[in-house]
């Protein structure tokens, strides 16, 4: 993190989203329950639900929607900025791209197929130079 303060401007996000492409593969996974289990404690996120918990964790295996890639932006978007999510997805869109996007307090983690982890990466260099 920089020593500024959020970002909130769209062309601010923009220019600032530096995307890092993360070199393992990630699955997303639905417990039974979130009791603390040493993989539990490898997951990224955990999303509670209705229906249950999903656990963001590292490494796909079978049986699980797995094999994503996970590609953080690391501007430090404000939480209350406007259009960054959109442009993101819109632009992963426009080629083809599924993504599922998780904010945190300082970065959004873009997860896209893992076999095209390369093209979203250059994609989303491209919108930040252009932004």
């Amino acid at each position: 993190m920089s020593g500024s303060g959020p970002v909130g401007d769209l062309a601010g996000m923009l220019a600032g989203m530096a995307p890092q492409l993360h070199p393992e593969p990630w699955r997303f996974d639905l417990l039974d329950e979130a009791k603390p289990t040493p993989e539990l404690m490898k997951a990224f996120a955990l999303i509670r639900e209705d229906e249950g918990v999903t656990a963001i964790m590292p490494q796909a295996r079978e049986g699980t929607a797995g094999d994503l890639a996970r590609i953080t932006l690391m501007v430090h978007s404000a939480l209350d900025g406007v259009g960054l999510t959109a442009a993101v997805s819109g632009t992963l869109a426009s080629a083809g791209i599924a993504c599922n996007v998780v904010a945190g307090f300082h970065h959004d983690h873009i997860f896209v197929p893992w076999e095209r982890r390369e093209e979203a990466l250059e994609r989303l260099q491209r919108l930040s130079q252009a932004g």
